[in-house]
């Protein structure tokens, strides 16, 4: 008796684990969908009003707690948020000849600069733009922080944050079945900020986070192109920041990012296409 109770709990459990797979994995098929720019298969868990909304609160923080440089007297300022505003222009313009505005509903942009030695720069959901003064020290040229912004903007613009949630989810085993999760999730929020807090790197997401840089280069030189800034100083660019990092950034496997040689083989190979789309300012 005690055995055919046993036997008949052990059936439920499989059957309740098969239920649970077979809905998680219905679930993940409806969750992908084809990146109307990148034409690449993504995962979406969460909805982007969800993300832009919480993005908001986090850029907020972000700027109460550092030094914001006012862009109304200082040159540096007002060339982070003309570069932002021209680049975010020729999204707009670029994503409505296809028929896509509906893709950025939501973006409010936002351009500003702080007060850092870091050389680092990010775009958060709905077009929340950070960039530090140390990376100004690198790019050198407006045309050069229009590439950085351009790659750093096509992150949210393409959905990549999402993405890696949504593959974060998965792995840490959150409950998604139904897009539960909301802002109120302590889970949600802390996956939230592994994502999108500045620096914030997930070492399982490696591989594919190497695709999506080679995706941010590539369309947001194209971005920058479009914005009228020559693509050609993508290439000095990298070089410098390969300069800069002496030899201190780790093996391209153990790195999100790109190796510096194999970023900058790409961004030449792709360098035709951008030139096609550039036109400079004023003509």
């Amino acid at each position: 008796m005690v055995r055919q109770l046993f036997m008949k709990v052990y059936k439920t459990q499989i059957i309740m684990k098969k239920i649970i797979f077979l809905l998680i994995t219905v679930s993940i098929f409806l969750a992908c969908s084809t990146n109307s720019i990148t034409g690449r298969k993504q995962l979406a868990l969460f909805g982007e009003e969800t993300l832009q909304q919480q993005a908001i609160t986090e850029y907020q923080s972000f700027l109460s707690q550092n030094k914001v440089v006012n862009s109304s007297s200082n040159k540096d300022a007002e060339m982070v948020k003309r570069v932002g505003l021209r680049i975010s222009k020729a999204i707009t313009t670029y994503y409505t000849q296809k028929g896509l505005a509906n893709e950025l509903n939501g973006y409010k942009w936002e351009f500003n600069l702080v007060d850092s030695k870091e050389v680092n720069a990010w775009c958060m959901p709905g077009g929340k733009v950070v960039v530090y003064t140390g990376l100004l020290g690198i790019t050198q040229n407006e045309a050069a922080l229009a590439v950085v912004m351009g790659h750093e903007i096509t992150h949210a613009v393409a959905h990549h944050g999402n993405e890696r949630m949504s593959q974060g989810a998965l792995a840490q085993g959150l409950e998604i079945v139904g897009n539960i999760a909301t802002t109120n999730n302590p889970k949600y929020n802390s996956l939230f900020n592994n994502i999108f807090a500045p620096g914030a790197q997930i070492a399982f997401l490696l591989p594919n986070s190497r695709n999506q840089e080679y995706e941010a280069d590539h369309y947001g030189l194209n971005f920058a192109a479009m914005a009228g800034y020559n693509p050609r100083e993508s290439i000095p660019f990298w070089q410098r920041m390969a300069t800069a990092s002496n030899g201190q950034k780790p093996p391209e496997f153990l790195s999100t990012h790109p190796a510096d040689e194999n970023r900058i083989a790409k961004l030449e190979s792709i360098m035709p296409e951008a030139l096609s789309l550039y036109k400079p300012a004023g003509k």
